[in-house]
């Protein structure tokens, strides 16, 4: 574990070193961006909204023995937007992009492609990782902005014409306890884990094993770390941007 770890830095520093001292490549930051916010956004779409609707029904099973099914617009809001967004789209774009990022360029390592780069004078580090890297940073927070309306407008439709709430109080419920920050901190932890995916993804690709089996493993050891890695840095940046 402490080799693994070790190797891990190495990747890390070497990228940022071909990241500092290269010019960032523009067209393709924009095409891995596109490639990841609009092939991701059908699925996310989707999810979003039942996602959305699961809350407001399990909200409403469990203030509703107490009086309190009023009080759904309140936790959709806090769970919805605080946790559940962030993560739900980590999650799907670590399974999606994440996965994509680890196979191709660990069947471009066993083809010798890597290598090729080097010998043309391209730093592979450079060409494969940082439009990776600078690509799904300007994406995520952008897909968790659209994750939220969308979890927060299905789970409405649910509370007010499935089981009977005031819109208007569930409006005023949710908005009094949504604020600018709490959008501010969903874009931070977008951002940590979209390094984490990246970075995670692309190193397990880079060091994948020989072989079929070798991109096979790849993957999957990117998607299971970058989950696990994702679902711990979400609750410490719980404790650390939420303290109410």
């Amino acid at each position: 574990m402490i080799a693994s770890i070790g190797r891990f830095g190495f990747f890390v520093a070497t990228f940022a070193s071909a990241s500092v001292r290269n010019t960032p490549p523009w067209a393709r930051i924009v095409e891995e961006a596109y490639k990841i916010g609009v092939f991701s956004l059908p699925i996310l779409l989707i999810i979003s909204t039942f996602v959305g609707t699961n809350l407001a029904l399990q909200g409403y099973n469990a203030f509703a023995p107490l009086g309190g099914q009023s009080l759904v617009g309140m936790f959709v809001a806090r769970a919805g937007v605080r946790e559940m967004a962030p993560i739900m789209v980590a999650a799907m774009v670590a399974s999606k992009a994440g996965t994509e990022m680890a196979s191709q360029i660990a069947v471009m390592k066993i083809r010798d492609q890597v290598d090729a780069l080097e010998v043309m004078a391209i730093n592979p580090y450079w060409y494969l990782v940082t439009p990776r890297f600078f690509g799904i940073i300007l994406v995520l927070p952008a897909l968790t902005m659209i994750s939220i309306f969308t979890l927060l407008s299905a789970s409405y439709v649910v509370s007010v014409y499935q089981l009977g709430l005031n819109g208007s109080e569930w409006i005023s419920l949710a908005s009094q306890n949504i604020h600018l920050w709490d959008f501010a901190a969903c874009s931070v932890k977008s951002i940590v884990f979209g390094v984490i995916i990246c970075l995670v993804s692309c190193y397990c690709g880079f060091t994948t094993n020989p072989g079929p089996s070798g991109v096979g493993q790849a993957t999957n050891a990117a998607v299971v770390l970058s989950a696990m890695l994702c679902a711990v840095l979400n609750y410490l940046l719980s404790e650390l941007l939420f303290r109410d």
